[in-house]
This record gives structure tokens, C-alpha cells and sequence, in this order.
């Protein structure tokens, strides 16, 4: 089956009332009907739910279709976007450990890295995310474990060249995990081109809707199997209830990313030559800095995109408040566009020599592109350009 059909048609077995569609299995913990198929269950030698902190056929099923999705070997799911990022550091670094990443992080992230880290005694170094592949290989050393990288980047939408940095992981025998958040299965497949590790914040557009939190991270065999029992003990466990979610919007993912992807590419069209920007920035936009590594990489350039407002920090706020329709929250990939000042918010515990090192400028407007008609997104972002 193409992976789309998997991602629909993969399911809990039927209970005996037959359902066509999945329930929710809220519980704890689950039965057995002797001692022995308990004793074997605590013994890892059956797949038998035990405890559903541990697993539970809502979140099973839900991370069986992102393993098909992302063509991965197996996956383990968690209860946020962060929790995913964290377990996979956590569940294959160990004091004394390296990490290499790429400097543009989403705010939380880069906490991680730059403030907890240190205290497991594991050491990190950045590299630019648009640095060519000889200064990645400058950075390596005889500690590195694992490379992260963001492509593309939040919030700046920088694209790395995954296939250039797989090859240089493997090199070195290098983990290389890669957080595919903004581009989804539907634009971007890291393991195809190398990837071992692949994570997700679901909460974004795999949910689609800003309801429920989650994360995802699959990749191979052997390394997910660490991140589970790491993750089995600390307890990041995903709610069924969220899984539930999740795995039902899973079964649109296709059709939303087409629609997001496509309202972003005119939109990006609409708003390049705007006599109050100074630059967009999106992926699939010839005027990309790694245009043609994203053509090459990507199925399409995904539903964010960005733009420099002239006027800087007071030009930012005058934009966002005098938005009429677009949203004003802590999200992306929702239905309904949302507008954010990353300067302020999601990157606002960064210093300012951070955030000009990942060009995150006080004019900087972060757009998600929601599934709303396309002439009615540019018509409430292009009115408020015009009150600045």
C-alpha cells in the first residue's frame, strides 16, 4: 500500500462490537487472563499491554502510521513536541558525549541544549544552519554521538542538506536526527535521505487543529528501542485520548498539507514586491538562500513562511495588532492562520546576540498558513500592512 492508504487504513484490531472506528482505550493498566501470559508480558517476550505508560493501543496505532508515513523501522510517542526532542538526547547521549547542532533551534530546544545539557555533562557545539557541509566536518570530533538539525528552521525557514549531512554522520559513525515539524511526511522524508532519527512536535500540523499535544520520534530499530525504555522509566507517556486525536487527523494530513502548502505559495507570490517588507523568506520562493537544496530535499514548501517588516520592532506590533482575522497564539499548523513575532515570543529568551545570530530580527513576522480561502488570508495580512 502507498504509505497515504496505511496511514488511513492502519487500525486497532476490532473489539467484538465490530466498530468501524477506532475507540478510545482510556485505562491504566490492562488484564490478563493467567499468570504466565503476565510473567511473559513483564518479560518483554509478548507485545501484551501491561500499563499504558508503557504503551496502549491509541498510542500504537497512532505511531504505527508515522512510521509508515516517514518510512522509518519502528517509532515511539510521547506527550509533546519536546518531550520526543528531549527522550531522543537523553536515551543515546551519555556524560562525556558530544552533540552537533544547528544554531537556528526553536526556543525550547535551544534551552536544552545551551542550559541542561552541561548538567549530564554532555558538550554541544553549534554550526550555522546555512553553513556548507566542510564547516559541519570542521565541528566533528572524537566525541561527537549525534547531529539535530531543524530543516527547515524555526522561525527563520533555513533548509540544511540532509542527504550532505547523512553521508557526513555515517562517516563518522554519527547519529543524524532530524525534526521534520515544519515540513511533515507530506513535504520532507529524512529517512529516505539518511536520517536515523526523525522527531516530531504532533501537536502541530499532524494534529492540524490546536487541540491536543504530542510528539512522535521514529527512526531505526535499535535506536528507538533505547528511546522507549528511557522514556518507558521517565514516564513522557502520551494520553490515549491525544493519541486518539492524532491518529484520526493523521487520515487528512495529505489533503491539509496540499492546501496549506499551495494558499502559501501565492500568498508568498502576493507579498514579495510589498513596499512595506523588506524580504519574505519561504522555502519554495526562487529567492530562498538554499532554494535548490529545498527543490531538491522537499515536496513542497510547506505552509510557513516568513517576512522582514520595514520599521522594525514598533512596525512588528503595529502589524499584529492590527490583525482582524489571522490568530495571534502560541501554535502553528492550525486550520486557521496565525501570525507571531518570534522576538517576542517563542524565541524571547534568547539574547539579542542570539537571536541576530539566527536572524531572528525585531521585524521579523512569522506566518502559518491556514486552510482558510487564500485571497482572504493575503486580504487581512495586506490591510494591516497598510495601517503601519
Amino acid at each position: 500500500m502507498h504509505p497515504n492508504t496505511k496511514a488511513i487504513r492502519t487500525q486497532v484490531n476490532k473489539t467484538d462490537e465490530m466498530e468501524h472506528s477506532v475507540p478510545i482505550f482510556l485505562t491504566s493498566s490492562f488484564c490478563f487472563d493467567t499468570s504466565e501470559e503476565m510473567r511473559a508480558a513483564f518479560a518483554d517476550e509478548t507485545d501484551d499491554n501491561i500499563y499504558s505508560r508503557f504503551s496502549n493501543p491509541n498510542v500504537q496505532e497512532f505511531t504505527d502510521k508515522i512510521v509508515a508515513l516517514e518510512g522509518a523501522e519502528a517509532g515511539y510517542a510521547t506527550a509533546s513536541g519536546m518531550s520526543a526532542v528531549f527522550g531522543s538526547f537523553m536515551a543515546l547521549l551519555k556524560s562525556g558525549d558530544h552533540l552537533l547542532s544547528c544554531r537556528a533551534l526553536f526556543g525550547s530546544t535551544h534551552n536544552i541544549v545551551t542550559k541542561y545539557l552541561s548538567k549530564y555533562g554532555i558538550e554541544y557545539s553549534y554550526v550555522d544552519a546555512s553553513a556548507n557541509i566542510d564547516e559541519w566536518k570542521k565541528n566533528i570530533k572524537p566525541n561527537t554521538r549525534m547531529i539535530y538539525v531543524e530543516s527547515p528552521t524555526n522561525p527563520g525557514l533555513e533548509i540544511l542538506d540532509i542527504k550532505a549531512l547523512a553521508d557526513l554522520a555515517h562517516k563518522h559513525n554519527v547519529i543524524l536526527n532530524v525534526d521534520n515539524c515544519f515540513a511533515t511526511p507530506f513535504g520532507q522524508l529524512p529517512i529516505s535521505l539518511g536520517a536515523d532519527l526523525v522527531v516530531h512536535s504532533a501537536t502541530k500540523w499532524l494534529d492540524g487543529q490546536g487541540r491536543v499535544l504530542g510528539g512522535v520520534i521514529v527512526g531505526k530499530k535499535e535506536l528507538i528501542k533505547e528511546i522507549y525504555l528511557f522514556c518507558r522509566n521517565t514516564g513522557p507517556a502520551l494520553s490515549p485520548f491525544n493519541a486518539w486525536i492524532l491518529s484520526k487527523s493523521l487520515e487528512t494530513l495529505d489533503v491539509r498539507m496540499e492546501r496549506h502548502a499551495s494558499n502559501a505559495t501565492w500568498i508568498v507570490e502576493q507579498l514579495k514586491d510589498h513596499k512595506k517588507i523588506s524580504s519574505v523568506k519561504y522555502p519554495f520562493l526562487s529567492s530562498h538562500p538554499q532554494f535548490e537544496i529545498a527543490k531538491k530535499q522537499m515536496l513542497n514548501g510547506g505552509g510557513l513562511f516568513c517576512f522582514e517588516l520595514k520599521g522594525g520592532l514598533e512596525a512588528g506590533k503595529k502589524f499584529l495588532d492590527s490583525l482582524k482575522m489571522l490568530s495571534m497564539t502560541a501554535n502553528l499548523g492550525d486550520t486557521r492562520s496565525i501570525a507571531s513575532h518570534p522576538a517576542s515570543t517563542t524565541h524571547a529568551k534568547l539574547t539579542e546576540e542570539e537571536r541576530q545570530a539566527v536572524a531572528i530580527t525585531p521585524g521579523l513576522i512569522r506566518i502559518s498558513v491556514g486552510l482558510e480561502h487564500r485571497e482572504d488570508i493575503l486580504k487581512d495580512i495586506t490591510q494591516a500592512l497598510d495601517n503601519i
